[in-house]
């Protein structure tokens, strides 16, 4: 099926032309904007001397584009300086190569501006310097940048009671922005639109989030290159409650969450896809979270290379980055269809963080406060992680509220090490509301996955390892059932407590493992139930399995195991 778009013709052999070059596109990948009407910036007044606040002028020539029937507004190389534009529906922005489109420092070029969609994100943002709101066919195009000069408004937010003036009269059925937000400009912010295209472009500076689609249908992502380190709260994407997106070829470094999937709306963000991007960040490079009140439904996201930061030095998070993949759900809502596949992570604290919390932020303060949400149904595969932290991966759910249905295949992690075995005696705090973080645990007890509150849990062809010595177990399971092991790879110390350390655990699976180093492969701790270990290499150590009391060897099935010692 063909989407409407802003270029049709009007006679019948451009009609079938147009057909034939849409076809054409879909095959090869090859469709623009290149034939459409255009208007030059110039010819409505536009200076492009990197000093003249061209708001006016560029807004003129959008509001012609669309009277036209849409096209391409036409900025040629050179700075144009401009405040907050309004898209409208059918027109492209086009910025030839050399074209910079410059945010405006000064604030009062950024009017507050009131969507209609009510959602978590009034307390973060009331100005913007591309806007759009319920428009349809549109975007961004070119070889250009777009700089929205964000370290001017480091600092800038209002004292309470200015605040208090700005929104006076504000709809009580909505968040009021808090002080430090309001002041501070996303670059792009379109909300409820459908068949947007943001293509080739440059990105950088923006005082806030990059860009922002809230509530949107039909968005291509495509060959953008961004670049965000100069204020707080620098998201590079943030896909907040839309639906059928793609997102790919993009190079992203930020200072904030790279790639973000969000929800702060009722609706969830469903059937994206993420393919052959670069992403960088001080906090998590791949994320789902942190608002989720309408979950995440069909996400595909592969062939992604996570890696150090350009910029040495963090604004926020930590200079090596926070997580390499987060997946959260504590807003309410549902995760559910979840596949990541061929990433490389080089870097990162944790580079495996999965949440099911309770925080239970609502929509808008009239809206019910929502319940614990569900998390099932994630397969994470083919990843390799080096030079990784020393906390350690986690999947945590909440007592009666577990993750469901987990599977991770293909996983080689090199972690940093360095911990002591006193650590796996520590009890880890539950913290349902806390704000979902892959550091919120400290060091876990486990160096390489700690996994709690989970029913279906599969670990197949897993190889972890340390470089400075750990005596943390490699994997420990409390509250977990449905649990297989398979083909686990792992390292540990003479004092190490065993590889596997299961504490409540019920129905689990372990086969095809070839353990290295210490006496003890498994230990269980009560209460533990039906537990098969069956065709395992353990001739490299001496105990397979250890009991906390002797009465857990009949939870335990033994057979064909190697045990050459």
């Amino acid at each position: 099926m063909f989407h409407s778009h802003p270029f049709s013709c009007n006679s019948t052999w451009k009609a079938y032309f147009f057909q034939v070059s849409l076809l054409a596109a879909i095959l090869f990948g090859t469709y623009s904007v290149a034939n459409a009407g255009v208007v030059e910036v110039g010819d409505h007044g536009a200076i492009a001397d990197g000093e003249t606040i061209n708001t006016s002028a560029i807004q003129k020539a959008i509001d012609a584009c669309a009277e036209a029937g849409g096209g391409r507004v036409h900025f040629p190389a050179g700075d144009y300086v401009s405040g907050t534009l309004f898209l409208k529906d059918g027109v492209y922005l086009d910025l030839d190569q050399g074209a910079t489109l410059l945010g405006s420092t000064n604030l009062e070029d950024y009017p507050i501006t009131h969507c209609e969609l009510p959602s978590y994100t009034d307390k973060y943002v009331v100005r913007a310097l591309i806007w759009g709101e319920g428009l349809k066919n549109v975007g961004l195009v070119g070889r250009g940048t777009i700089d929205g000069q964000g370290e001017a408004f480091l600092g800038n937010h209002p004292p309470e009671e200015e605040l208090a003036k700005i929104v006076e009269g504000w709809d009580p059925n909505r968040y009021t922005p808090k002080s430090v937000y309001i002041n501070r400009p996303y670059l792009i912010r379109l909300i409820s639109c459908r068949d947007i295209l943001v293509e080739g472009l440059t990105l950088k500076n923006s005082p806030m989030w990059m860009q922002q689609y809230l509530n949107c249908d039909f968005v291509t992502l495509r060959g953008l290159n961004v670049y965000n380190h100069c204020n707080k709260n620098n998201d590079m994407i943030d896909i907040d409650g839309c639906r059928d997106v793609i997102i790919s070829d993009c190079y992203g470094d930020s200072d904030d969450d790279a790639l973000t999937l969000k929800s702060t709306v009722q609706y969830p963000t469903e059937n994206v896809t993420v393919t052959n991007c670069v992403l960088s960040s001080h906090c998590n490079a791949l994320k789902m979270g942190t608002e989720s009140s309408g979950g995440f439904k069909n996400i595909a996201i592969s062939n992604c290379v996570i890696r150090p930061s350009r910029d040495e030095k963090a604004m926020g998070g930590r200079d090596e980055g926070l997580a390499g993949i987060a997946l959260e759900i504590v807003d309410g809502g549902v995760m559910d269809g979840v596949t990541i596949s061929n990433i490389s992570i080089v870097g990162e604290t944790v580079p495996i963080f999965i949440r099911l919390g309770n925080r239970g932020r609502q929509v808008t303060p009239v809206s019910e406060k929502p319940s614990t949400g569900l998390l099932r149904n994630v397969i994470l595969s083919n990843i390799v992680a080096t030079q990784t932290g020393n906390i350690g991966c986690s999947i945590t759910g909440q007592p009666d509220h577990p993750v469901e249905n987990v599977t991770l295949s293909n996983i080689r992690i090199e972690f940093a090490g360095g911990m002591d075995k006193e650590k796996t005696d520590r009890e880890v705090p539950e913290l349902p509301a806390q704000y979902p973080e892959s550091v919120m645990f400290g060091h876990l007890p486990a160096y390489g996955f700690y996994c709690r509150h989970v029913d279906g849990l599969t670990f197949e062809n897993l190889q972890v390892e340390y470089l400075a010595p750990d005596t943390r177990p490699a994997l420990v399971c409390e509250d977990v059932q449905n649990l297989t092991v398979s083909g686990l790879q792992s390292e540990a110390e003479e004092s190490t407590p065993a590889h596997i350390l299961l504490r409540d655990t019920r129905d689990a699976r372990i086969t095809g493992c070839r353990p290295r180093g210490n006496e003890t492969f498994m230990r269980l701790e009560k209460p533990c139930e039906n537990i098969t270990v069956i065709g395992n290499d353990f001739s490299a150590i001496d105990t397979p399995i250890a009991y906390e009391e002797d009465a857990l060897k009949t939870a335990v099935y033994e057979a064909g195991n190697r045990k050459d010692r």
